[in-house]
């Protein structure tokens, strides 16, 4: 009797260990980016080790820490007790970069592959029957409308011109769902004003203001808000085909409290032109710069990115312009550091401690995102997220995290 229950423990022990090992495995990425100096961060488990093609690895010996301190392409091997293959990393290492804090408000145009899906209505046909010819197709709210009987469509005009050319026939609609790429057939309603609809909402632009965080003047590139832009009715990252950087025009700033974050409210029209975007990520909005003095950067204050090992906790300040004018800095404090967090852009916690921004804003308000925070003189991150309870309260994002995913638009 105690036999088989001690057999079904060990078995249920054993079960779970080789659970465990799946789970490291799978967890493992197949390729990183890191910058010469920083540490690697790779959860394993007992009994795995890693090595490097070139031998240029180097581990601590007090704390077991790996390290590469040479720029270029590296190849880490992982292994199981030193004799079983697991799978081999691709490491890219950048060189330490040097960039230039900004914190000025710009507004941000983005413009989709195709036309977004974002609400679905009942038309009402010219015969006042009411009809949903969407319906049974596998369409929804957050798919993307590619092409038209295999044209490709760019804008809301293009799909409105196709529809109404079909006088009523059915037409082969492309689209995107969830990364995935598929077909149906709608058959358009014709309406009393002699139009030709097929019930979806659909929108093929966005627009808003938020704050430069860093312009790398080796590349010309700059980073913003730290975060993705995305769809205010479905909250998916807007897949975008282009966008535009411009100067934006401070209307007004509504102050933030606890319970109700506040905002910067701008205007992006008939303004000037500051650079291209080429890619929103959940870790922000990147491109290059065309119009350098737009900006008013002062080329003075360029500085290191700093690695994760060399922030700290304690008192920093933050970058921003509330007035169409100067960029002023506000002192802060870094509450909270997540050094192993490369999965979203809430890397460490925040909190406003400069008097005269908490009399102006109320804390971090909308708007502020992307506003760059320094510390010991080093660029490490940028202000994400407000916590809706405690206006002053918050989250930033890693300023090599940015740095990586600008890196991988060039």
């Amino acid at each position: 009797m105690y036999k088989k229950i001690l057999k079904k423990i060990i078995l249920l022990i054993f079960l779970c260990i080789i659970y465990i090992y799946v789970l490291v495995i799978n967890y493992l990425p197949d390729k990183i980016t890191i910058f010469e100096g920083e540490n690697i961060s790779l959860k394993t488990f007992f009994g795995f080790t890693i090595d490097a093609e070139k031998e240029v690895l180097t581990v601590s010996a007090n704390t077991g820490e790996k390290t590469i301190n040479q720029a270029g392409s590296e190849k880490l091997t992982v292994n199981l007790f030193d004799k079983l293959f697991i799978k081999n990393i691709d490491v890219s290492v950048l060189p330490k970069t040097t960039v230039i804090p900004v914190g000025n408000i710009a507004g941000v145009k983005l413009y989709t592959n195709g036309v977004l899906v974002v609400g679905m209505s009942e038309i009402e046909g010219k015969d006042k029957v009411k009809y949903k010819p969407y319906e049974n197709t596998g369409i929804e709210e957050g798919d993307t409308i590619v092409k038209v009987d295999n044209d490709t469509i760019h804008s809301t005009d293009e799909l409105i011109e196709k529809v109404n050319m079909s006088n009523g026939e059915k037409v082969k609609i492309e689209y995107v769902h969830d990364e995935e790429t598929k077909e149906c057939s709608i058959t358009p309603v014709k309406t009393d004003e002699e139009e030709y609809k097929l019930g979806l909402w659909v929108r093929d632009s966005a627009a808003g203001v938020g704050t430069v965080t860093f312009y790398e003047p080796a590349t010309q590139s700059f980073g913003a808000l730290g975060h993705g832009i995305t769809d205010i009715d479905t909250g998916d990252l807007l897949n975008i085909a282009s966008g535009e950087f411009v100067t934006a025009n401070i209307l007004n700033i509504k102050k933030g409290e606890n319970g109700n974050p506040g905002k910067i409210q701008g205007t992006v029209e008939e303004q000037e032109t500051i650079g291209e975007i080429s890619k929103n990520t959940e870790f922000g909005i990147y491109g290059k710069i065309q119009n350098i003095a737009s900006l008013n950067i002062d080329t003075t204050k360029e500085m290191e990115v700093a690695l994760r090992d060399e922030i700290q906790l304690g008192k920093a300040t933050i970058l921003c312009s509330l007035d169409n004018q100067n960029v002023e800095e506000y002192e802060i404090e870094i509450t909270k550091i997540y050094k192993e967090n490369n999965y979203n852009n809430k890397s460490m916690e925040i909190k406003i401690t400069d008097e005269k921004l908490i009399e102006k804003t109320g804390g971090i308000i909308q708007g502020m995102s992307g506003s760059p925070i320094i510390q010991n003189g080093k660029f490490v991150g940028a202000v994400t997220h407000v916590l809706v309870n405690s206006s002053t309260e918050g989250y930033a994002i890693f300023g090599d995290l940015m740095l990586k995913q600008s890196k991988e638009v060039d």
